[in-house]
């Protein structure tokens, strides 16, 4: 097992922690839970695969990935009020995870012979559509329609991970500069509490 790939499991199980404990907190029963946590976990990844034909799509090709949700959700029932105060810790998890798929979700598009721009794109769905998707199901707004800088770290990222790679070819490095774009400024983001500008008037004159 490769660094990426463990990272990529752990990033697995701390979204599906998260969308475990945004299920239990609407007070689903346990088919529903493991739904949120499936579609938190996974989402992304999947609908990156559908949109750009890749088959098997990732969790169908992988059981690993449903056994780590799995045991999240597991988890979560057993440690339940022990974690659900740890926001930092589930706030790291999160973002290395956003980190790490941003990357994959960028290589596996070019792998797919995509222009950049579209396997960028794939890179960001990769990261946050499955948090889009478990923000519909449990009736919220996505959080990064109105919340910070979430989906924009990972596309800033997604294009140093792009940059870096066509001038450094041992793969890691790239890898490297990418995935820590995104953590850094989706760190400072919240440390700081950026937000992307708001459409609230006209910007020619006051709305009458």
């Amino acid at each position: 097992m490769n660094v990426i790939y463990a990272i990529d499991l752990i990033g697995t199980f701390a979204f599906a922690i998260s969308g475990a404990l945004v299920a239990s907190k609407k007070d689903f029963d346990l088919f529903g839970v493991i739904i949120i946590a499936f579609v938190t976990a996974v989402g992304g990844g999947m609908l990156r695969d559908i949109l750009i034909n890749a088959h098997p799509i990732n969790w169908i090709g992988d059981l690993n990935y449903i056994w780590v949700i799995l045991s999240a959700v597991v988890f979560t029932f057993l440690f339940k009020s022990k974690i659900a105060p740890l926001s930092k810790t589930m706030f790291l998890f999160d973002t290395i995870g956003i980190g790490v798929f941003t990357i994959l979700g960028v290589q596996k598009g070019l792998n797919f012979d995509l222009h950049p721009f579209v396997a960028l794109t794939m890179g960001m769905v990769s990261a946050v559509f499955g948090g889009v998707i478990r923000d519909v199901l449990t009736n919220q707004v996505p959080l990064i329609f109105h919340k910070e800088i979430y989906a924009s770290a990972c596309l800033l990222g997604g294009l140093a991970y792009l940059v870096s790679s066509q001038f450094i070819h041992l793969e890691w490095i790239p890898f490297i500069i990418g995935a820590s774009t995104v953590i850094i400024m989706r760190s400072i983001a919240v440390k700081y509490q950026l937000q992307l500008p708001k459409i609230k008037e006209d910007l020619f004159g006051k709305n009458k």
